[in-house]
């Protein structure tokens, strides 16, 4: 687990789908309270598990997205004392007996923010963002593969998402949205947020001119932001 700024780690998880090795990252927060928010589940070993413990009390476990609920009950029985959080309409929300992500905890309040994207009910992504550490955490909005995929996974995830260049923004997320005008408002709001890096749900951080490569991308898509 890395420390990518004051009271924020990432831990790297792998995650396969259909053959393509996209990985899975999870984004520890620590609260002026010391309480964590352990944002995304993942299949963590006991090992992982106990090596968040170590930063912090954890307080609450989430997916941000209808989309990542691939390992919502697993993710979620590693930290059984703690609420489970995902957004309305959430396929594993009986099973992980998850709490709604619409209404954020009072103790967030002042240190995180969570913009939800708007237009999009079937994918209901939920944006966070970290303040102190001028970090925006996204699931998938943006994609940021490594450049040393394997041939199959580079082929494949360039065929479906259609992104040439990374970071991007998948297709597949692009056909999602119902509603472009609230669509748009969300972006417009996301990308008023004074960030300087953007952790993304699948590859790596976006650590240089985050804020103008995000909005440079959704404009070269005709969004106005």
């Amino acid at each position: 687990m890395e420390a990518i700024g004051e009271n924020i780690w990432l831990q790297k998880h792998s995650f396969s789908t259909f053959g393509m090795q996209m990985g899975r990252n999870v984004v520890p927060i620590r609260l002026s309270s010391g309480k964590l928010i352990i944002h995304s589940t993942a299949p963590f070993s006991e090992e992982e598990a106990e090596e968040i413990r170590t930063i912090g009390e954890p307080g609450w476990i989430l997916d941000p997205t209808n989309f990542h609920d691939t390992y919502a009950v697993r993710g979620a029985a590693a930290f059984p004392e703690i609420p489970f959080l995902a957004p309305e309409g959430f396929p594993a929300a009986r099973k992980a007996k998850a709490q709604s992500l619409a209404i954020t905890p009072a103790e967030w309040d002042g240190e995180i923010d969570v913009i939800p994207i708007l237009g999009m009910p079937m994918t209901n992504e939920h944006v966070f963002f970290h303040p102190d550490s001028k970090t925006l955490i996204v699931a998938d909005l943006l994609f940021n593969l490594p450049s040393d995929l394997d041939g199959f996974t580079r082929t494949s995830v360039k065929l479906i998402s259609g992104i040439r260049e990374y970071p991007g923004n998948s297709r597949m997320f692009r056909l999602m949205i119902r509603d472009r005008e609230a669509f748009e408002a969300s972006l417009q709001q996301i990308l008023s947020l004074d960030f300087s890096r953007v952790i993304v749900g699948h590859g790596l951080p976006v650590e240089t001119e985050a804020k103008t490569r995000m909005r440079k991308i959704f404009a070269n898509f005709g969004y106005a932001v």
